[in-house]
């Protein structure tokens, strides 16, 4: 669940000054996450594999995200995360490099020095789109980002791996709020009956 966690996280963005570069784009994505304390909102993930939906909470450096296939609360020290494959809760306090694939602002900055960006020419009007390619070898061969220029949200990312895998995330109902601390602990309530929680810190 790693590539999914990222495709997700890193979609979760909003841009304030249309007419400054990518980079200086990235950066005032990080901030307006952050606006009005915290965000919420619904996300669709559309493969060859199907399609997944699910709801993420963001602030400051914490996170939760809700889904069928995976769910996982962040405090800002330690991770719960539950996979229906292993049907467990593993509890674990984060490194910085693990924070990068689950970590929306982690996982942000680790794209803006890791991969080259320019504005790519956008399709549709009203729509500004950003072009992501890695410096070096990566899962990730190309990464699109499509930001509706009237709201200044992003509303689409295209990830196309090198294994020829695609994957498309629309995000919509954005809702900045502040966010209290048990939103981004573990909640039984949203796991199944008697599932085990296991220490791995």
């Amino acid at each position: 669940m790693k590539r999914i966690f990222i495709i997700i996280i890193t979609a979760l963005v909003a841009i304030v000054a249309l007419a400054q570069s990518p980079s200086a784009m990235l950066d005032k994505c990080i901030a307006a996450t952050n606006a009005g304390g915290g965000v919420t909102a619904n996300y669709s993930i559309t493969s060859d594999q199907g399609t997944s939906n699910g709801t993420i909470a963001m602030q400051g450096n914490q996170f939760r995200i809700i889904s069928p296939e995976a769910k996982c609360w962040y405090d800002g020290k330690t991770q719960w995360s539950w996979s229906p494959v292993t049907d467990e809760v593993n509890i674990t306090s984060p490194t910085p490099d693990e924070l990068q694939m689950t970590n929306p602002i982690a996982a942000a900055n680790h794209f803006k020095a890791n991969f080259n960006m320019k504005r790519a020419k956008a399709k549709t009007a009203n729509t500004y789109v950003i072009k992501f390619t890695p410096k070096k070898k990566d899962n990730i061969k190309t990464l699109w980002l499509y930001f509706d220029e009237k709201t200044s949200l992003l509303r689409t990312a295209r990830f196309e791996m090198n294994d020829k895998s695609v994957y498309t995330i629309r995000i919509t109902n954005y809702k900045h709020k502040s966010l209290s601390a048990p939103t981004f602990t573990f909640d039984k309530s949203q796991v199944p009956t008697g599932t085990q929680v296991v220490d791995l810190r």
